[in-house]
């Protein structure tokens, strides 16, 4: 303790004596010092730092795994991000499209073909339009002793309205047909050149139509067809049909309700019969046939997934109104039919392979001016009855082989009863009309089984070619006739389009029919044994080119029977040769 108190007071004092000597004067005066040795400094070793400092530790610590989170949550943002422009592509030049148009076009056979088809629009809702067709040929068949020129010239109107749900249009034409029967059968010893100069092969037909359509959208009721047909020839024959298809739909929980109706009456009267035994050769025996056939056809269609099922049933009145043959008055028969309609269809592997069935059956009305449509050569003396289409059973496949190539491949069978076949008119004894030389046809009725094969391949290549082929093979069973008198086994053919460049286009046609059988029976109505006559099966090419100067103005060019074949489509009546077509057609407004 004392030594502390010692320490202090050696500290107080110090104080003192430092107080007193600042209180002296400031002015310590001049000193000199003299230096008597020169400073001469060292320095000394510094100690270095190791580069690598040694580790005291067994080992080195691991590097710790760092992880990362993220808490998100929702911010409000007014950032409105600006709307992307397309990219700038360059669009081809739309064609302009035309309402109206003309065509003309000459060729061998001093052949002219010309059409004409004007549209005008009334308002948003209504327009109207006419169109005229006539396409012509001086003949030149080959071997042909008697005339076979033919025309074609049809004139024509329509209307329509379309506003909101409301769709109506009505069509109305009138067709004058004029052909010549040249098709004789020159193996026949007692034809001459006099015999020739005596025959006025030339007839005509007359045809007018109307035909009007109303449907409504969104509604129960679906569509309303109402047709009128009247047609004629130049030998007193004529015919009237009217027809009346009403509709309904109905979607009842997902399942569509079907109810269409069809009346359909048809009158054909004939001034004469063709007699084929003498001594009755041309007598004027009238035929008279007036049928009516009244259906009513429900049906339910479900759907679900890939399945697809359309379930009906056709119930048909026939009533015979008049029944007239040869001046003798048959029995007017009434019968009903019934008849299944089922369809459906399953997508088995998507749109690449869709499987297709179904049953159905009808009953047909034949008419005179259907039978025309078919061949132009029949005689003004047909029976025409209905055709009872009992049974026809299909299935089959269709779907893509690729993205551009299409399939469709089909079997069938079909039992008719009443289906009508084509076949010569005899040769008579004793002719004493134009038709009367073994020159026309006309039909017989049998009851037919056929069993059928179809297949189809279709190709889009590009947006500029497109080919399809088709191939179908038919078998026939006949109840009485001894063939099935002008029927195919084989039909095949190939189409294809091409677009070359802007301005130019072709296509071609190509087919081929196989053999069919006819019957000809010689001189006095009696069928010989050697009376079936073979058609050889036909070859046909066909082509067209076309050159589209501008917008309104195309250049073509069609060609017809290329390979030059004198084939017969019907017996003793072979066609012209090559024919070619050339002319041009130009688009307007009005």
């Amino acid at each position: 303790m004392k030594k502390n108190q010692f320490y202090i007071l050696i500290v107080f004092l110090g104080i003192i004596e430092l107080s007193n000597a600042q209180k002296k004067d400031d002015n310590i005066g001049t000193e000199v010092v003299n230096v008597v040795k020169p400073y001469t400094p060292t320095i000394s070793d510094a100690y270095k730092i190791k580069d690598v400092p040694s580790l005291e530790d067994n080992e080195t610590t691991k590097k710790e795994e760092v992880k990362y989170q993220i808490f998100s949550f929702p911010v409000a943002s007014t950032f409105v991000p600006a709307k992307g422009k397309a990219a700038a592509v360059e669009k081809p030049k739309e064609e302009k499209l035309y309402n109206n148009y003309a065509t003309l076009g000459y060729g061998n056979y001093n052949t002219i073909n010309g059409e004409l088809f004007v549209n005008h629009d009334i308002d948003n809702y209504q327009y109207v339009g006419g169109m005229f067709r006539y396409l012509g040929s001086n003949g030149g068949v080959k071997n042909a002793v008697l005339d076979n020129d033919y025309s074609d010239a049809l004139l024509g109107g329509m209307y329509g309205y379309n506003r909101r749900e409301t769709h109506f249009k009505f069509d109305a034409s009138y067709k004058r047909e004029a052909y010549n029967w040249f098709g004789l059968p020159l193996a026949n010893p007692n034809f001459n050149s006099v015999t020739a100069l005596s025959i006025k092969p030339i007839h005509t037909y007359n045809t007018i139509k109307g035909s009007s359509e109303l449907s409504v959208d969104k509604s129960y009721f679906d569509r309303l067809q109402v047709n009128y047909i009247g047609f004629t020839d130049d030998y007193g024959s004529r015919e009237n049909r009217f027809v009346v298809k009403p509709s309904f739909k109905l979607d009842i929980n997902d399942i569509l309700v079907k109810l269409k109706f069809n009346l359909d009456y048809a009158a054909t009267a004939f001034d004469k019969s063709y007699q084929l035994a003498p001594p009755i050769t041309d007598a004027s025996f009238a035929i008279n046939k007036s049928n009516l056939i009244f259906s009513g056809y429900p049906s339910f269609t479900f759907t679900k997934n890939d399945f697809s099922i359309d379930l009906g049933a056709e119930l048909t009145y026939l009533a015979r109104l008049k029944n007239t043959f040869a001046g003798a008055d048959l029995e007017n028969d009434s019968k009903f039919f019934v008849y299944p309609k089922v369809k459906l269809s399953y997508k088995v592997v998507g749109d690449l392979m869709v499987f297709v069935a179904g049953a159905d059956g009808g009953l047909q009305q034949n008419t005179y001016e259907n039978f025309v449509t078919q061949n132009k050569f029949f005689s003004p003396t047909l029976e025409v009855v209905p055709t009872d289409n009992q049974l026809n059973l299909h299935a089959g496949l269709n779907g893509k082989l690729a993205n551009a190539l299409s399939y469709n491949v089909k079997a069938s069978y079909d039992s008719s009863k009443n289906k009508a076949l084509i076949i010569s008119n005899p040769y008579l004894s004793n002719p004493s009309e134009n038709y009367t030389y073994g020159n026309s046809f006309s039909v017989v009725y049998d009851e037919v089984k056929t069993i059928s094969f179809f297949g189809e391949l279709k190709a889009d290549v590009n947006k500029n070619i497109n080919l399809g082929i088709n191939a179908q093979f038919n078998t026939y069973t006949v109840a009485n006739q001894e063939k099935p008198w002008n029927l195919p086994a084989v039909k095949v053919s190939f189409t294809s389009n091409f677009n070359i460049g802007p301005k130019f286009y072709a296509g071609t046609q190509l087919f081929y029919v196989g053999e069919r059988n006819d019957k000809f029976t010689n001189f006095t109505g009696f069928a010989n044994p050697d009376s079936i006559q073979t058609l050889e099966g036909y070859f046909d090419i066909n082509a067209n080119v076309g050159y589209k100067h501008n917008d309104r103005l195309t250049f073509f060019l069609r060609g017809n029977n290329l390979a030059n074949q004198n084939y017969q489509r019907w017996l003793n009546y072979p066609v012209q040769g090559v024919q070619v077509v050339g002319g041009a057609s130009y688009k307007f407004d009005f």
